[in-house]
């Protein structure tokens, strides 16, 4: 199946949660309300014809200037039928939130995690969303577009200390 077909498959099925079908360079991109992704997701996995059973990877963007700052963009691949589609959930900055896929692909797990630890996107129904590449103490979210790039003014990480003493030794990290 086409991707173009995968894509109006979705939109009569759920006409009212497709915002936007785009391609570009033969792929193809549906936007959806992110209250009804999981159902969408769902949908694709379960239905014979679509089997989306491979989630091939899962990750956060941010668009400071858009109406809905945060997507998640779900590439979905079918092992069975050797097909592909791409999903976008759109999330308004207000309520930076999305149902966990997880119980769909486990595969999701890790990914959800660092989406949430880089952007701050919550996945409700995640069973364990821990930081996963940020210390636990760390605060904001590196890769959201208004975060300083050498962290707040003024303030330094408060591990950076045990840091320059863990690599003393070590001149490859060379911290001073």
């Amino acid at each position: 199946m086409e991707p173009l077909d995968i894509a109006n498959k979705i939109r009569e099925k759920f006409p009212l949660d497709v915002v936007d079908i785009t391609s570009f360079r033969d792929q193809v991109f549906v936007s959806v309300k992110s209250e009804r992704t999981t159902d969408i997701c769902r949908y694709l996995y379960e239905d014979p014809d679509v089997s989306m059973n491979f989630l091939a990877d899962l990750c956060g963007v941010d668009y400071p200037d858009k109406k809905f700052r945060f997507e998640v963009i779900y590439n979905l691949y079918s092992i069975k039928h050797n097909h592909r589609i791409i999903l976008k959930a759109l999330i308004p900055e207000d309520n930076p939130t999305v149902d966990s896929v997880v119980p769909i692909w486990n595969g999701a797990n890790w990914h959800e995690r660092e989406a949430c630890d880089m952007f701050g996107i919550i996945f409700n129904g995640h069973p364990d969303l821990r930081r996963i590449l940020m210390p636990d103490d760390w605060e904001g979210f590196p890769l959201r577009k208004d975060y300083p790039l050498k962290g707040k003014e003024g303030v330094e990480y408060r591990g950076f200390e045990e840091l320059k003493e863990l690599h003393t030794h070590d001149k490859e990290w060379s911290i001073s």
